[in-house]
């Protein structure tokens, strides 16, 4: 509980209570809910029908104000949201879904005690529509028909809470025991809730309409749902015929067709495409059980799916693994003698070229080797290995053994898909003593060790020669370090690698090696190159705001985390821009400032530190000024005086840390509107003490700007500032037999909500457009003239379905909490006139907000669709415990022909009164809030 001090306010001097105060929570609920009820350990639960809207707001109490943060458990299902916790003290879900019930906790804290935690319960309702299957056992299947055999029909339903289950032949409910033919049972181990209907042996009056009806009995209004099935002789589950084998390879560029084709199942199956693991390209269509997909690509390329369905028996499936031919790079590997560790090529040992290009699909690649553009056939010293099993799949080797002088030539290996369009691809290498030499990777002089400045560019260089020359792969030293672009390797033809805005997490251990494809197939040559990345020092405080007493000493420390260089080439002190000459601290300290404050030395204060490749600054705002007030968020509404138009306010706040700076004496309060009211109250504040200061003689309806700043001996503090106004207007002061027939400009003090989608408008005939939409709308204001105001919403263009727009009364204060002789909340009447014509007239609802710790809406009326060409009357009877407003929401329906009005608004102490000069019918509600 929370509790205050009281005290007794003087209206010219303060009043100080002790203010600080533990956080208190409570949740209430507003949205859509169906019913919301406390269980048997006392937790609420708020239930909700699936794609309904859902708000929860939580209430708090407490000083400082406490921050609010909503989380979640999972519910019916595993969600997120306990991930993406929500700070604000209403929780709003549009559209909530299966997957969003759960429990759902409101945290209130701040920083004194302990923290307050409420929770609640969201049981999203929901009911699907059922899918009736029909089956019939293994051994009893004969032929393709159902005849004279056991059936199943199977009716399969998500829903929450459990659905009941409702079997009908034709329009005539089965009950099991007046039918011995029939069986009803909840099979096991199924997913969702299921229901069997058996009919055992067939016979003839079995041959109809069976219907599978669900219900969850009306729960937050869900209809019920139901599937029909007709059983006939000829029912039979599908069949399918592919017009392409099941394996399909095709060049790139082509237009692909994929039929498949019905051969048997009734009701008529309906046929459907799907892509394994992914969606189907978005080249493609699928028409009647065909698919097309046009200019394939070799991203086209997967498993795709044909399925039949009819709900009889299992879906008839057919599967297409379409390959789309693709060739890439063609590489090449030469490898000397391994049996004698050679690394280069000697006569009489053994060698091995290995070509190898990556390609879809691999076994369709054809490989054919030439010597001096002869083609090379199989001899006992030139060995063609069309698969070499030492090498990565789909690699051909050319084997030389025991090389003879003769067989130094150059040897061409070509790749091509046979009977495709896709081109080959060729690589020569030549082959003598001399053309082929191991690789040497080296790192030029002054290379070893790269710098470079943050965001700039630099290149690591490893040198590589040999014939042929391979490329050089890159690669962190550390193996859990990636690449700049993300990738672990980086290859480069001439052994140059290029950074660009390099960041100080590049910084470390470069490896370069020399490649095994173009080039020989020897052990790596290998070097390292370090990347020194240099940066400007990083400090801490970036920025800090000291407040302390004067002629007391003050120490600043600016604390250098990080630096490379780490040596500092200068550090210097400033005071409002001009230079400390007086200080020459050691540039390798953390650098610090300690000085005796006074009121000639407040200011801001910085330290410039300088490593040579940049400067930072650490920014230190000095003074003895005290920190501002705070305004405390409860302040009570405006007070009316009971004479004249005048009003008074009991200004409140708190001040943040008084003890921290100079002893505050006091505080200027200035009241700005025409002019401009001054004065200095003189009291010293406590620490989470709550002062007062009750402003008088305040005029209605100005508005006023009220500044205060605190003062010490030697300052004053800045201005906070917050504007006040009384929220009655002059000719509306109070609920009472007044009636707002919006004839004026100010609306009676209505005003627009800013957080809805469009505004009401201001009209009567002779401002319409005459252009509006006909059949829509009214002609003249309730009392039937044409000069007279009302308030209404245009459905036309640019509004759409669901656009909402709301009218917000002007603030009521209550000021009896009790009706008479202790009968309770003392009531007040709600009463007003709506003009609702037209076929696509969407909503009008009325809310009542009650003003307490936070605002709490409660819809209190609501009316939709098309309600005639009259003006009606609505009241509504309602108790409030606390100050109110009534809102007036409407919701534009399904068309332009929906204009929705109101007229002859009041708000009335006591119970609404039946009034014979009315015409139409009333409408009265109660409500007791």
């Amino acid at each position: 509980e929370l509790y205050f001090w009281s005290c007794k306010i003087d209206p010219l001097s303060f009043s100080l209570c002790v203010d600080a105060a533990p956080a208190n929570a409570k949740i209430v609920h507003e949205g859509q809910a169906c019913v919301v009820k406390d269980d048997n350990i006392s937790e609420r639960i708020y239930t909700i029908r699936e794609g309904d809207h859902l708000m929860l707001k939580c209430l708090v109490k407490g000083h400082p104000r406490p921050q609010v943060r909503w989380t979640k458990t999972a519910g019916s299902a595993s969600d997120k949201f306990q991930e993406t916790s929500i700070y604000n003290e209403t929780l709003r879900i549009e559209g909530i879904q299966r997957v969003q019930g759960g429990r759902y906790y409101c945290k209130a804290d701040n920083g004194v005690g302990v923290a307050a935690i409420k929770s609640i319960r969201v049981d999203v309702q929901y009911l699907d529509k059922p899918v009736l299957t029909v089956h019939q056992t293994i051994s009893d299947v004969r032929g393709s028909f159902y005849q004279e055999k056991t059936v199943f029909l199977r009716c399969t339903v998500n829903s929450n809470p459990p659905a009941r289950f409702i079997w009908k032949r034709g329009t005539i409910p089965i009950e099991q025991s007046k039918d011995q033919g029939v069986d009803i049972y909840e099979p096991l181990y199924t997913q969702g809730e299921t229901e069997v209907l058996k009919l055992k042996n067939l016979r003839l009056k079995d041959f109809a309409n069976y219907t599978c009806q669900v219900s969850v009995r009306n729960v937050c209004e869900i209809p019920d749902s139901s599937v029909t099935f007709l059983l006939t002789i000829g029912t039979t589950p599908p069949a399918l015929r592919l017009s392409v084998n099941e394996s399909l390879v095709v060049d790139p560029g082509k237009d692909v067709t994929l039929s498949c084709e019905v051969t048997a199942g009734l009701p008529k199956p309906t046929v459907t495409w799907s892509r394994y693991l992914n969606p189907l390209p978005r080249n493609s269509l699928v028409r009647d059980g065909t698919l097309e997909l046009r200019s394939v690509t070799p991203a086209d390329s997967g498993f795709y799916n044909c399925t039949a369905v009819n709900n009889v028996g299992n879906p008839a499936k057919r599967n297409v693994n379409l390959l789309v031919r693709s060739m890439g790079n063609l590489t090449f590997q030469i490898t000397p003698d391994s049996n004698k560790d050679s690394e280069s090529i000697q006569m009489g040992r053994d060698l091995k070229l290995s070509c190898h290009v990556d390609a879809e699909p691999q076994d369709k690649v054809n490989y054919t080797w030439y010597q001096n553009a002869v083609l090379i056939y199989n001899s006992d010293s030139l060995i063609v290995l069309h698969s070499d099993p030492d090498m990565a799949p789909g690699t051909s080797s050319l084997e030389i053994v025991d090389m003879k002088f003769h067989d130094q030539a150059t040897y061409s290996c070509v790749a091509n898909f046979p009977g495709s369009t896709v081109p080959e691809l060729r690589v020569d290498v030549n082959i003598t003593q001399n053309s082929v030499t191991p690789p040497i990777l080296t790192v030029p002089e002054g290379g070893q060790v790269v710098s470079v400045r943050e965001g700039g560019t630099t290149e690591l260089v490893c040198l590589v020669d040999g014939k042929p020359r391979p490329p050089v792969l890159w690669s962190r030293a550390d193996k859990d370090l990636t690449m700049p672009t993300g990738e672990w390797a980086v290859e480069t033809r001439d052994g140059r690698l290029r950074l660009t805005n390099v960041t100080r997490d590049l910084m470390g251990a470069y490896r370069c090696q020399t490649a095994p494809y173009n080039g020989l197939n020897v052990k790596p040559r290998q070097a390292q190159v370090q990347l020194n990345v240099q940066y400007a020092p990083v400090l801490d405080p970036v920025f800090q705001d000291v407040r302390s007493p004067n002629y007391q000493f003050v120490t600043l420390r600016c604390i250098i985390q990080k630096s490379n260089p780490p040596h500092m080439a200068s550090i210097r002190w400033t005071r409002n821009g001009e230079p400390l000459t007086s200080l020459t601290p050691n540039p390798q300290e953390n650098p610090q400032l300690k000085f005796k404050l006074d009121p000639n030395n407040n200011g801001t204060y910085k330290c410039h530190v300088n490593n040579g490749v940049g400067s930072s600054t650490c920014t230190f705002n000095i003074s003895s000024r005290p920190y501002n007030a705070e305004f405390y968020f409860d302040t009570p509404n405006p007070i009316r005086n009971l004479k004249g138009n005048n009003f008074s306010y009991n200004l409140q706040w708190t001040q943040r840390e008084p003890v921290a700076t100079d002893r505050i004496i006091g505080y200027w309060v200035n009241v700005r509107n025409m002019n401009l009211f001054s004065k200095q109250i003189d009291k010293e504040p406590v620490k989470g003490g709550l002062m007062s200061y009750i402003l008088t003689d305040l005029k209605i309806p100005l508005s006023y700007e009220i500044r205060l700043a605190p003062i010490t001996t030697y300052s004053t503090g800045d201005y906070v500032s917050r504007t006040i106004k009384y929220s009655e207007p002059y000719n509306y002061p109070r609920p009472s037999d007044h009636v707002c027939g919006f004839e004026d400009k100010h609306i009676c003090g209505f005003s627009q909500d800013r957080g809805d989608n469009f505004d009401w408008t201001r009209q009567n005939h002779l401002t319409q457009n005459p252009k509006r939409s006909s059949n829509t709308g009214p002609e003249m204001d309730r009392s039937g003239t044409k000069e007279g105001c009302y308030m209404y919403i245009e459905a036309s263009s640019p509004r759409v379905m669901g656009d909402t727009a709301r009218l917000l009364s002007p603030l009521y204060n209550v000021t009896a909490a009790r009706g008479p002789k202790g009968s309770g909340r003392f009531p007040y009447c709600i009463s007003f006139f709506y003009h609702m014509k037209g076929k696509q007239t969407g909503t009008l609802d009325v809310w009542l907000r009650v003003k307490s710790i936070a605002s709490v809406d409660t819809k209190v009326w609501s009316l939709i669709g098309n309600q005639g060409p009259d003006w009606n009357q609505a009241n509504i009877i309602v108790n409030p415990s606390g100050p109110f407003q009534v809102v007036f929401q409407a919701i534009r329906g399904s068309g332009y022909e929906g204009d929705i009005a109101i007229d002859d608004v009041s708000v009335t102490k006591g119970k609404c009164k039946q009034e014979n000069s009315v015409s139409n019918t009333g409408m009265y509600v109660t409500i007791l809030l």
